[in-house]
C-alpha cells in the first residue's frame, strides 16, 4: 500500500506570463477541501477523482482548472508483488494510490471591468 494517504501540492499562478502572488485559492476532490494562498503550498488527500482548482486576486483575475489524478506507478509494483495484489486494490478504493502532479500552475485570466466603469473611461469620450 502506498506510504501516505495525502500529498503535498505547490501551486502558483501566472498573470500575463509573471508568477503573480497574493492569490486566493480553494482546492478541492471528492474527499476534501482546500484554502491557500498561491504561491505556496498545500496538503490535500489523495483520490483517484480529479482535483479542482478556483483561484481569485481580488477583483483583477481569476482562474479554474480541473487536474486529473493519476495512477503512482512507483508503488504498484510493490504492491503487487508484497500483498499479491490486495494493497493495489486497497488503495485504488482509498485513493491513497494515486496522485496529482506535484506542482500546479494556473493560469489567471484578467477580470472584466464593469459596464459602467467603461462607460465612464476617457477612451469611450470622442473628442472633436
Amino acid at each position: 500500500m502506498s506510504d501516505s494517504p495525502v500529498q503535498q501540492i505547490e501551486v502558483r499562478a501566472v498573470l500575463d506570463y509573471r508568477e503573480i502572488g497574493g492569490v486566493g485559492c480553494i482546492l478541492s476532490n471528492d474527499v476534501g477541501r482546500w484554502y491557500m494562498i498561491a504561491p505556496g503550498r498545500v496538503t490535500v488527500t489523495r483520490s483517484s477523482q480529479p482535483i479542482s482548482i478556483s483561484c481569485k486576486k481580488g477583483a483583477s483575475a481569476s482562474a479554474a482548472e480541473v487536474v486529473q489524478s493519476r495512477l503512482d506507478t512507483s508503488n504498484l509494483v510493490g504492491n503487487l508483488v508484497t500483498t499479491a495484489g490486495l494493497g493495489y486494490l486497497v488503495d485504488r478504493h482509498s485513493g491513497a494510490g494515486y496522485g496529482y502532479p506535484a506542482i500546479l500552475t494556473v493560469l489567471m485570466q484578467p477580470s472584466a471591468p464593469p459596464p459602467e466603469a467603461v462607460e465612464a473611461s476617457p477612451l469611450a469620450t470622442r473628442v472633436f
